[in-house]
């Protein structure tokens, strides 16, 4: 069955056609009534006396007879005419409509066009959903420079157009998890749900696109100068460097806590923060000697370019922040965790099969057996030494899950603080290295904070699908290439341009990072007037 999201869905011919051909058959039994009913009228029961008439009056009788049946007979033949007329007609205007439908991506297919294949409109379909979702993630960062800036009251329109973009990503973002799934199953339906995620990723950079130029009134970056916006990145940028330093040693003391797997998720982030803050610190550097130079298209195209770098280095700074605070808090609540599964095994026994009728006894007893075991693990592992106390809750909370009947109400806190850490960890990864992740992983990482911010949470599954996110967007980095190794060495030359480009989002080859707005907006900075050289090239001198 075909998904309530897809918008615009043509009607199915076959009940258009059940319809035509059940008009025509009323219209000809009407007709068939209306002639057959003056001989059902007509009796020879009744004796008819016989008289004799005038010749010349028989012969009028007659021909008036004759003259009324003709009459009788022309109406019915005019309504079996007029259905027949309105069948064909029905029919026609049909056959035309399906040689000419408008697809619910918006395109009208003529007559004789060849239909692309299947993997072609799936194909297009990802690389849709890739620009859409790094078209909200661009604009979500840039708002939050100009909020910053000019307040929440002055940027709510351009607000109000990334939730809705928002809202068109997550629709075209659970359709394409459903698809996935293998739902809809026939052809035809597959088709039109790849034809609404086209359309909702459209609609995605349509909404975008005509708020940008709104935007660039607010910022008002390339008219009056961009001092402004200057001196507010320039503190954003020291009060983050100060973050990264403390990060790092952040980082450290939660390694040595909790040991390395506990903080595997942000191994590196420090450094690459730091990275990004070298790139950030040549760029406003140029974008202060442009500014006080009086070329203000090259200090806003320098300014932006470190804006860029600033919100990603952020993005590293808040992952590590994230996770220290909830190791603690797990830290904490895994003893609490394993009273009450334990509370959950003994009620399992006490009531028996009782209370799991549907359950067989010998599977009942192995999962008790398993959550046995695994609490007896968790137990050793908390008095021998440095563990992962989100990975402890995560195993509890899971090998209990098929036994709980509500009486460990810590686990179900438990699980949410295990998956909002997941679903946070896999959405910083995807943010600092959307150049390079594809479709699959941000659909699963949608498809967790959609789990999520159910009512109520599946906690258990965001988990789940939160980590494969994440793993499939780090082999996508692996699969394009990493350059934050290279970066290291050289962020000040032409790694700096490779960090502007895959990591921020953009081709480094075709200008600065993106800005505000849609596919056929954001990047209407990238050439600046009266400048032929590319930003990469421009780098690597």
């Amino acid at each position: 069955m075909t998904s309530s999201l897809i918008r615009g869905r043509p009607r199915r011919a076959t009940s258009r056609i059940s319809v035509r051909v059940l008009h025509t058959l009323v219209g000809g039994l009407a007709g068939v009534v209306w002639l057959v009913l003056p001989w059902m009228t007509i009796t020879t029961d009744m004796p008819v006396p016989v008289t004799r008439a005038h010749p010349a009056a028989a012969s009028a009788a007659s021909a008036q007879q004759d003259g009324t049946s003709a009459a009788d007979l022309v109406l019915p033949l005019a309504v079996v005419a007029v259905a027949g007329v309105l069948a064909g007609y029905g029919y026609v205007r049909r056959t035309r409509r399906a040689r000419t439908r408008t697809t619910p991506g918006g395109a009208t297919v003529p007559a004789g066009t060849a239909v692309p294949p299947l993997p072609e409109v799936d194909e297009r379909a990802r690389a849709l959903l890739v620009e859409a979702d790094d078209c909200v993630r661009t604009s979500r960062e840039e708002l939050g420079f100009a909020e910053a800036r000019f307040g929440a009251e002055a940027v709510e329109p351009f607000a109000r157009a990334v939730r809705d973009a928002e809202s068109e990503l997550s629709a075209a973002f659970r359709m394409r998890q459903q698809y996935d799934d293998g739902v809809p199953e026939d052809e035809t339906s597959r088709r039109h749900t790849l034809a609404g995620i086209v359309g909702r990723c459209q609609e995605v950079g349509r909404r975008l696109d005509a708020e940008a130029a709104g935007f660039d009134r607010l910022r008002a970056l390339g008219q009056g100068g961009p001092d402004g916006a200057l001196e507010l990145a320039e503190a954003r940028f020291r009060e983050l460097t100060g973050r990264t330093a403390v990060a790092e040693a952040t980082l450290a003391d939660l390694g040595k806590r909790y040991g390395s797997p506990a903080i595997g998720t942000v191994t590196g982030y420090a450094e690459q923060a730091k990275d990004r803050l070298v790139f950030a610190t040549t760029r406003l550097n140029q974008a202060r000697q442009t500014a006080d130079l009086g070329e203000g298209e090259s200090a806003v195209r320098h300014l932006r370019s470190a804006e860029g770098a600033t919100a990603q280095a952020a993005v590293f700074v808040s992952c590590v922040e994230r996770l220290a605070a909830d190791l603690r808090a797990a830290a904490a609540l895994v003893p609490a965790a394993l009273t009450g599964a334990e509370a959950e095994l003994a009620g399992v026994r006490a009531a028996r099969a009782s209370a799991f009728p549907d359950l067989p006894a010998g599977e009942l007893h192995a999962l008790a057996a398993h959550a046995d075991l695994v609490l007896a693990a968790v137990r050793e592992e908390l008095s021998s030494g440095p563990y992962d106390p989100l990975d402890a809750l995560r195993r509890i909370t899971r090998a209990i899950a098929p036994l709980a009947v509500g009486r460990g109400g810590v686990l179900p806190v438990a699980a949410l603080l295990v998956a909002r850490g997941a679903v946070a960890a896999a959405d910083g990864f995807v943010t600092t290295h959307r150049g390079a992740v594809g479709s699959a992983a941000r659909t699963m990482l949608a498809e967790a904070e959609r789990l999520l911010a159910a009512e109520p949470p599946d906690a258990l599954a965001a988990d789940a699908l939160a980590r494969q996110a994440h793993g499939l967007a780090t082999q996508d980095v692996r699969v394009h290439g990493n350059p934050v190794a290279g970066a290291a060495e050289h962020a000040s030359g032409a790694a700096g341009a490779v960090l502007g480009g895959i990591l921020l989002g953009s081709d480094p080859d075709d200008g600065p990072p993106v800005s505000f707005g849609g596919p056929h907006t954001r990047a209407r900075r990238a050439e600046v007037p009266g400048q032929n050289s590319g930003w990469a090239s421009e780098q690597a001198q």
